[in-house]
This record gives structure tokens, C-alpha cells and sequence, in this order.
């Protein structure tokens, strides 16, 4: 699986886009290379956006590092941590101190934290002065190894998570792994899911590179996790730049995200992503092997490795309410819900499916 160690040499992968083609540089402490950042941040106006809980942790460090790169201004937007914030509200808030601070197109917004930071910051650049550019510097292991790489941002309504949105590609994704010594359990563990996913559709040696290496994961060693989060941003690249907005091969990355959207939105957001997105790829399974498009061995390595990283498979749910849910998604067209199906572990396809089956295979979960 070639998972060396990076606290010496950071790794660059590039995501091809022709002329928005960007970097992704992963290592240990590669926050503090100024000149990652001098090319897009140099006489510029930048507004670090942030929430709560990594503010106080990290912000004064990279703003030092953006003045170090020679931004012209360093301005600072704090919301409150959470998936509650993730609203349109918050994004015109992120604007009016964009606005106040003086940003103009030529500016710069650089998200700092998880999954929530960036698709909030990088929506705001996506409709600041419709359009300015943007750079992701995520610090959980979700973000790290999904969401700040692929362009995809934006905010949820209360009819469904992340329906109001753009695609709006970063310039650059700094990955700094010193980040995620403070992350607590819960949230390494939600990465992991999306680690687990990615290898699932997309690479059986990675998938048994995982198996094998279970306490190594457990453990959060360094050097292991700097492996998964190269193989995962390498394997997320070639997907993006093949399919940027989801016309076909990026649909794959949906792998138990249709189940998983809809037990998340359930719950109102109070579980988190990954854990719903560990659930959902159990049943989705399932529901692979029922309709006997998957092997049932196939979907029992993928529930053992999930169990075995401490991922939940099952949660008590409403099934109405879930199952309503899941025609409100993106991923539901003219009614009929399209599922990421992975017929041999290391491959992907989306397939159509009833209702029935789907409604069968989720009532296999506990009633709430």
C-alpha cells in the first residue's frame, strides 16, 4: 500500500483540472512552509474562516503563516462549531465580514477546520463577488481524506443535507497531519469511514491493507495514518479529475450516503457523518447481496472491518421518517433512489433500485 512515513518528506498530489489544476501537499508541520502559500496569498486581502472549537487551537498559527506568505490583511471569521451552522445564514454572515473587511476579487477565503469549515468557506467564495478563490487547510481526518479535496461545497436546508450548494474548486489543499493530534476519537473515527468507503469502490489492496493494519489504525499511528490520507487524496484526485461535477464516475463517492444522509438527517444532525456513512454502507451491502449484485462474503469483510475500527453498523431509527428522507437527496432522480453498489470490494457502480428493496433492508434496523 506503500504507507511510508512523511514526517521528513511531504507528498504533493495533484488534482488535474487543465487550467484549475491544484496541489495537495500532505506531511507533517508543512503548515509552516509560507511559500506553500505565498503564490495564492502575496498582496492579497484573506479571510480565515473557522468555528469555535478550531479557532482558538489554530488560527493565530496561520495567520501568522498568511502574513509570513505576505497577505496583505488576515481577517478572521468565527461561527459556532457544529452541523447546526451549516445554513445560509451563516454564509451571509461570512460574506458581510468579507464585505467589511474589504475583500475585493482579487481576495483570498482560507477554511480552517473539518468538513463544515470548508464547504461554508468555500460556498462564501463560491458567491462572494460571485466568485473568489480559496484554500482548504482542513483539521480532521474527514476533511483531510474527503471533503476539502473535489470543489464540493455547501450548506444544508431543513429539507436535506447539503441541497443548496456550488462546485467551486480550491487553488491549493494543505494537508498538515500535526492537526489531528488534538482530534478527538470520535471524530478520527468518522474520517475513517470515509477512508474505508474510498478503499471499498476504488482499491481492494488498499481495502486489505486497512484489514491488516487494524492496530495501527487503532492505535492512530502517524505514519500509517499519513499513508491512508495520501492513497485516499491520490484516489479522490483521479475520481474529480475524470468527473468534476458528478456526471457519471464521481457518483461512486456516494457509497453508503444514501442511507447515510438520511439516517444523519434524522437525527438532526446531532450524529455524526462518518458514523452515519459506516451505517449506511452496511446496508447498503445488504441490499447489494438481496438484490444479488454482491456477495454476501463480500459484505460480511466489509461490516467485520467496520466493526473492527469501532465504526457503528446499526442505529435505532424512525424508518418513516428516514425512508422520506432518502427521496429528498441528491442522489433520488424523477423518484427512483440511485445506490453506489460495490459488486467486488475495490469496485463501484450505481444502479437504480425500487423502493421496495430499500425500504426492506432498512427496516432491519431497530424502529425509533
Amino acid at each position: 500500500m506503500g504507507m511510508r512515513n512523511q514526517k521528513m518528506n511531504p507528498e504533493t498530489v495533484t488534482v488535474n483540472l487543465a487550467d484549475r489544476s491544484y496541489p495537495i501537499t500532505i506531511g507533517s508541520g508543512v503548515i509552516a512552509n509560507a511559500a506553500l502559500l505565498a503564490p495564492h496569498v502575496n498582496g492579497r486581502r484573506c479571510l480565515l474562516v473557522a468555528d469555535s472549537n478550531t479557532a482558538p487551537l489554530f488560527a493565530d498559527r496561520v495567520s501568522g503563516v498568511l502574513a509570513e506568505a505576505g497577505a496583505a490583511k488576515v481577517a478572521r471569521h468565527v461561527f459556532p462549531a457544529g452541523e447546526e451552522s451549516k445554513n445560509i445564514g451563516t454564509i451571509l454572515e461570512i460574506c458581510r465580514t468579507a464585505a467589511r473587511e474589504g475583500l475585493d476579487r482579487r481576495s483570498v477565503v482560507v477554511a480552517l477546520g473539518g468538513g463544515v469549515t470548508g464547504d461554508m468557506a468555500g460556498f462564501s467564495a463560491a458567491v462572494y463577488m460571485r466568485g473568489i478563490d480559496f484554500i482548504q487547510i482542513p483539521t480532521t481526518l474527514l476533511a483531510m481524506v474527503d471533503s476539502s479535496v473535489g470543489g464540493k461545497t455547501g450548506v444544508d436546508i431543513p429539507e436535506g443535507k447539503n441541497l443548496v450548494g456550488a462546485f467551486h474548486q480550491p487553488k491549493a489543499v494543505v494537508i498538515d497531519t500535526d492537526f489531528l493530534k488534538p482530534l478527538p476519537d470520535n471524530q478520527f473515527l468518522c474520517g475513517l469511514a470515509e477512508i474505508i468507503k474510498t478503499a471499498a469502490i476504488l482499491d481492494e489492496a488498499f481495502f486489505a491493507g486497512l484489514e491488516s493494519h487494524i492496530p495501527e489504525i487503532r492505535a492512530r499511528d502517524d505514519a500509517f495514518t499519513a499513508g491512508m490520507i495520501r492513497r485516499c487524496c491520490e484516489l479522490k484526485a483521479y475520481v474529480v479529475s475524470r468527473d468534476e461535477r458528478e456526471g457519471s464516475l464521481r457518483a461512486i463517492l456516494n457509497y453508503g450516503h444514501t442511507y447515510g444522509h438520511a439516517i444523519e438527517s434524522s437525527y438532526h444532525y446531532t450524529m455524526l457523518h462518518g458514523e452515519a456513512v459506516a451505517i449506511g454502507m452496511r446496508l447498503a451491502a445488504d441490499l447489494a447481496v438481496h438484490l444479488g449484485v454482491m456477495s454476501a462474503e463480500d459484505a460480511a469483510r466489509q461490516r467485520r472491518l467496520l466493526e473492527a475500527t469501532g465504526l457503528p453498523v446499526s442505529v435505532k431509527c424512525d424508518h418513516e421518517t428516514v425512508f422520506s428522507a432518502m427521496f429528498k437527496d441528491k442522489k433520488a432522480m424523477d423518484g427512483v433512489l440511485r445506490f453506489v453498489f460495490t459488486p467486488k470490494t475495490g469496485t463501484a457502480e450505481v444502479r437504480k433500485v425500487d423502493a421496495g428493496p430499500v425500504r426492506a433492508i432498512l427496516e432491519t434496523l431497530p424502529n425509533a
